[in-house]
């Protein structure tokens, strides 16, 4: 699985150019498959999830080209179905969560599509009711096979329906989409995620031929259309990614530039870290983090103390919670973290206090983080990374740390960052790669 060595106390500085958008290239490259014509998608990340996912439409007959070193094109003229129905398909989706981003474009384009349990971070459970009852209200049949457990999903014909989703479910939302762009007559998703990543599927579907309005709302409307068309298409810088460097930049006290982060899709995200004390300045579309020996964490107007907590767009991602909680322990003052949606993405708090952190885990979903204010650096530690997001922020607390650390199943953080280890030595990091 691999490990990284990690010396703590070292400081950044230079300048970081973020990837592409993890979510969204997923999203995206399944979308490739809802037309026979070639698309060409630049700014794609050099991760394991991504690299999986292509593998495995190359393995269902998809012709790509990789034209630059992250740029591709992708032809679906000529898909093998059958391919769903083989071992290796099975094995591969089911280690992969993005998979199941691949019922949409096939159910619309072949009225077919199978789903075996899909795999990702292991952080609670990650229902798909959502999708089915979605794509049942668009036409599609559900059988479940006990033998090879997975889902075979069937339509002999797909229409337009109105959708009210049951939660407002990221990839919920781009499966009901890919679907919908295809079927007869008019959909209407209300609760819909909105999410950059989705308004971005929206946009290069609408280049492709598609009739999708309401794009940026909860309330999208989609007139299908008979066919679609090829496109080109530039991913989003990874919001995930510019907010680790943010919190790596304040526990380091460290100064960095992050350039190129298109900050009007950021949303909260900047503002979530000013209210820890961070301080950043934005230049053009860069963000500047000055080295700072101490920050202070906000209190509510009554003086209370600070709750962060994720939400659907425009809330603050869940996936930046992690980060956000290394960040408080050394900080000034105190903050109460609440992890909505995933009952397990806080378990990892535990290899914080094993590091000298004052952490009080309340329940599955919330924890009450009392900030070091620096007067001590956490202590060195040996480490295993349960998840991606986990993954960096375990990685963030290392590089703060008095002392060598090791973590140990780094494989989860390569799923979602690229290179990470090299380019953060090129600042100034200590990172050794075993």
């Amino acid at each position: 699985m691999g490990a990284f060595v990690i010396e703590g106390g070292c400081s950044l500085k230079g300048e970081i150019i973020p990837q592409g958008a993890k979510n969204e290239a997923l999203q995206v490259i399944c979308a490739t498959l809802l037309t026979a014509e070639e698309i060409t998608i630049h700014n794609i990340p050099n991760i394991l999830d991504v690299n999986n996912l292509i593998q495995m439409l190359r393995d269902l007959g998809v012709k790509i080209k990789q034209i630059a070193d992250h740029s591709y094109t992708f032809q679906a003229t000529e898909v093998n179905t059958e391919y769903f129905l083989s071992d290796d398909f099975y094995k591969k989706s089911s280690a992969l969560r993005g998979s199941v981003m691949l019922i949409g474009p096939t159910l619309a384009r072949f009225k077919k599509a199978v789903l075996p349990k899909p795999g990702g971070d292991k952080i609670g459970r990650r229902r798909l009711d959502t999708h089915f009852l979605g794509l049942q209200k668009l036409g599609a049949s559900f059988r479940y096979d006990e033998k090879y457990q997975c889902f075979h999903i069937e339509a002999d014909a797909l229409k337009g329906n109105y959708i009210l989703l049951d939660e407002a479910s990221i990839t919920g939302t781009a499966n009901l989409i890919m679907t919908a762009v295809l079927s007869e007559g008019h959909t209407t998703i209300y609760n819909a995620a909105c999410e950059p990543y989705i308004q971005q599927l929206c946009h290069m579907l609408n280049r492709m031929g598609a009739a999708i309005g309401g794009i940026g709302s909860n309330l999208l409307t989609i007139v299908g259309v008979e066919k679609l068309v090829g496109c080109d298409h530039t991913l989003l810088p990874d919001m995930i990614e510019i907010g680790s460097f943010i919190g790596m930049a304040a526990m380091t006290a460290s100064e960095i530039t992050i350039k190129n982060v298109s900050y009007k899709n950021l949303g909260v995200i900047p503002d979530s870290f000013r209210r820890l004390g961070i301080k950043l300045e934005i230049k053009d579309d860069n963000i500047f983090i000055p080295a700072q020996d101490c920050y202070a964490i906000e209190s509510f107007i009554d003086g209370s103390t600070l709750t962060i907590s994720d939400a659907p767009w425009p809330g603050l991602t869940p996936d930046l919670l992690s980060v956000l909680l290394v960040v408080a322990t050394q900080a000034c003052g105190s903050i109460l973290i609440h992890q909505k949606m995933f009952e397990s993405r806080l378990f990892f708090v535990d290899k914080l206090i094993d590091m000298g952190a004052r952490i009080i885990l309340c329940d599955p979903h919330r924890a009450t983080v009392i900030g070091n204010a620096k007067e001590y650096k956490l202590r060195a530690a040996n480490l295993t990374s349960p998840d991606i997001r986990a993954g960096i922020a375990l990685l963030i607390a290392a590089m703060s740390a008095e002392g060598t650390s090791t973590i140990h199943n780094i494989r989860e953080i390569d799923r979602g960052y690229e290179n990470i280890d090299k380019r953060l030595n090129e600042l100034g990091a200590r990172i050794v790669r075993l």
